[in-house]
């Protein structure tokens, strides 16, 4: 079988919590989330939604931080508050008319391994859980908040033949 190739991908859906955050859950005594975002992560999501590719989020928990995070990068397929991630994947899936062959989807824990195994390529950072390192197909160098999202953004960009033109962009 060949490894998957992130030339296909149309689609990257996202876990919040681990995956574009360190998973630290910091709350200030007046109950308040404190979320840490990685700006290269940032700068490789704008990138691919410059290049015609979606960006999504799929996520257990709520949290004002994302949605202005999100607002900021200019993402608006959030489902946030999900007990069923298939569910939302389906929802996408049929909002954007694509295969599923056609998302990546990277997660960090259990509740992410069933899209992971839907998807067309499922990824994890370094620092996933063991069960979900196992199952997936591609395993960044870097941690969850610390520039794992970026290596995947970066890797689809590559693939698609994106990326020399980008960074010669950036040496103008």
């Amino acid at each position: 079988m060949n490894p998957p190739t992130f030339k296909q991908v149309k689609l990257l859906l996202l876990d919040v919590d681990g995956v574009l955050t360190v998973g630290e859950i910091i709350y200030t005594d007046s109950g308040e989330q404190i979320k840490c975002f990685d700006s290269k992560d940032g700068l490789g999501l704008r990138l691919l939604m410059d290049h015609g590719i979606h960006v999504g989020i799929i996520t257990g928990r709520r949290s004002q931080a994302l949605i202005k995070r999100c607002e900021n990068l200019g993402i608006d397929l959030i489902f946030d508050g999900v007990k069923d991630k298939i569910k939302a994947l389906e929802a996408i899936i049929c909002r954007f008319n694509i295969e599923l062959s056609d998302v990546a989807y990277m997660g960090d824990d259990l509740p992410d391994l069933g899209v992971m195994k839907k998807v067309g390529i499922g990824v994890c950072p370094a620092d996933a859980v063991a069960e979900v390192r196992e199952h997936a197909d591609i395993i960044t160098k870097s941690p969850g908040g610390r520039g794992a999202v970026r290596e995947v953004c970066e890797s689809i960009l590559k693939a698609k033949g994106y990326w020399d033109q980008i960074v010669a962009g950036h040496l103008k």
